[in-house]
């Protein structure tokens, strides 16, 4: 059984700076948004999405992103694998803020994705393996091409690599596609994360492993955070 004293430490804690990071901050970002035109007017730009009548300010992934770039570097390492996912963070904010403006090309948002997802991967995150539905598991931690730079020994695992990268553009539209409806991205997000975290605990015997239920609750946190001010009428 997990004692109460870690999962403060894993769960309650990183989950309720990043709320409240994220809860303060927006309020913040709506009038930012109201200021530099960065809003969603139905009678301009009609969309079979929008269920909202008035002007809706946009650029909800910035007190998010604030959220979890403040709380994972209060409360995490910065190597290089936090390194690689807040630089992706970044970069999709920042590309998502610019189409909140101009309305940006579907194909360069999806290049940008690509490039973020990139960075992850690059930072030495992929995905070595899989449960196989059927029966024990699939390795996708070879083929393994190595190569020399920066006088240091370093490998791209092929399959793992590109898994990961198709991977975590896949699941950043699944959730870009679910802001048809007041509240629905967010709370999708805040389960989710959750849940990865509240399942990390199998794992908890690992120290090495307790940041990835902290980052799972720390975004958990800032959607929740953000959650109040996307309920109808958002």
């Amino acid at each position: 059984m997990i004692s109460f004293e870690l999962g403060k430490t894993l769960i309650f804690k990183p989950f309720l700076v990043a709320f409240f990071i994220s809860f303060l901050t927006t309020p913040l970002v709506i009038r930012f948004a109201r200021r530099f035109r960065l809003v969603d007017d139905p009678s301009k730009r009609y969309h079979p999405a929008h269920t909202h009548k008035g002007i809706i300010p946009r650029a909800g992934g910035i007190p998010i992103f604030l959220a979890l770039l403040g709380t994972s570097l209060l409360l995490l390492p910065l190597d290089k694998h936090l390194t690689g996912i807040l630089a992706g963070a970044a970069l999709l904010v920042i590309i998502g803020t610019i189409d909140d403006r101009f309305d940006l090309n579907p194909y360069l948002r999806l290049l940008a994705c690509f490039l973020a997802a990139g960075l992850v991967v690059a930072a030495g995150i992929g995905i070595a393996f899989i449960n196989n539905p059927f029966n024990g598991i699939i390795h996708l931690d070879q083929p393994r091409i190595y190569f020399d730079l920066l006088g240091k020994t370093r490998s791209i695992w092929v399959l793992s690599d590109l898994f990961a990268l198709f991977w975590i553009v896949w699941m950043a539209n699944i959730v870009n596609w679910a802001k048809g409806f007041d509240g629905q991205l967010p709370g999708i997000v805040t389960i989710a994360a959750l849940t990865i975290a509240l399942l990390s605990f199998r794992f908890s015997a690992d120290v090495t492993q307790w940041s990835v239920a902290i980052l799972a609750a720390i975004i958990a946190g800032a959607y929740f955070g953000f959650l109040p001010f996307n309920f109808y009428p958002q």
